[in-house]
């Protein structure tokens, strides 16, 4: 994990078809993250270790999948001082998503989890790399650029729709 600078942890191996989103856009960016399941009921010790040894391993982020009761999240953000970002997952005990959705974003005070859409961990992924690219100039540009891109793609959707109208 030493060059590591993102964990992305989920609950469940059942969870890797949505938390993988989230390790191809930082691929994409270069951004270097270590993946591992962590479950805060069925290993807290393991999460505890996860989180309170995460800043000493390198990390400057975590992303953390859960579905359920998705206690994930929260628990290691109480445990690291790092910012953690939780992804909600529609999982197999779900309600709709909304429990896992609720869990992750009802946060008390003083114990932050920033909280994307449901299975929305390509935004997790992207609010990591904004993150890391507060203090980063060349990750800052290659954020500017995605933009454009996604600016663009816009535009010739729009230009081949009125072409046909």
């Amino acid at each position: 994990m030493n060059k590591a600078r993102v964990g992305i942890i989920m609950g469940s191996d059942s969870d890797l078809n949505v938390m993988q989103a989230a390790a191809d856009i930082l691929t994409e960016f270069g951004i270097e993250y270590h993946m591992t399941v962590v479950s805060a009921h069925r290993t807290p010790e393991r999460m505890y270790d996860y989180a309170s040894t995460a800043q000493a391993n390198g990390l400057k982020v975590i992303i953390a999948g859960a579905g359920g009761a998705a206690h994930l999240p929260g628990m290691v953000a109480s445990i690291s001082n790092l910012p953690v970002i939780g992804v909600p997952i529609k999982s197999s005990n779900s309600i709709d998503g909304w429990d896992s959705i609720l869990s992750i974003l009802q946060m008390p005070n003083g114990i932050p989890v920033a909280t994307v859409a449901l299975n929305g961990a390509k935004n997790a992924g992207l609010l990591a790399a904004k993150i890391l690219a507060t203090c980063d100039e060349t990750l800052q540009k290659k954020l500017l650029d995605y933009k454009e891109d996604l600016k663009n793609q816009v535009l010739e959707k729009a230009k081949k729709v009125e072409s046909k109208h």
